[in-house]
């Protein structure tokens, strides 16, 4: 797939077949992230595969809503950086999973951004407290969001170049 291709058909999935990501996908999906750029090459990124049930189950009630696929999906990548390597840790973190997501939608395969950063649990604490206690994350690492992925169980249609809103770009 070209990249153009990858941009346009990619979709936000949430419901997945139940059929196994192949180990090679998620290589590949892990090394998009491993190799996006960074504010001055400072790489702060680091990345935990999550395909435990029982942990993904967890994760999914780590924020008040919008983290529900994460119990159904087959895998997930908590993107997580060390703030104190980098002060743009959030901007890295975020090139590295559009680069993930983009390279998911190239393979076939489902995602969904789940923030992290900045959002709440139910009863008020903070969604990122909560996934470094599960994950038993130490200081400094701060969690951006997690990249759910599964085989998608509908494929619905891609973007058409023509959906983009030229009238947001500013000529000077």
């Amino acid at each position: 797939m070209e990249t153009f291709e990858a941009i346009t058909s990619r979709r936000s999935v949430r419901q997945y077949s139940g059929a196994a990501i192949p180990d090679e996908s998620l290589k590949k999906i892990l090394c998009a992230g491993l190799l996006a750029p960074s504010s001055r090459g400072q790489k702060p990124c680091q990345f935990a595969v999550v395909r435990s049930r029982e942990m993904l189950t967890q994760l999914s009630r780590a924020k008040a809503a919008g983290a529900g696929m994460l119990a159904e999906c087959d895998a997930a990548i908590v993107v997580m950086a060390d703030a104190q390597k980098a002060d743009t840790w959030l901007e890295d973190s975020a090139i590295a999973i559009a680069y993930m997501d983009l390279m998911a939608a190239d393979l076939g395969i489902g995602s969904c951004w789940c923030q992290i950063c900045m959002r709440k649990a139910k009863d008020g604490t903070p969604a990122e407290d909560n996934v470094k206690e599960l994950l038993s994350l130490p200081d400094p690492y701060r969690v951006a969001a997690i990249l759910a992925l599964g085989m998608p169980r509908t494929r619905l249609p891609g973007h058409a170049a023509e959906e983009a809103d030229f009238s947001r770009v500013h000529l000077y």
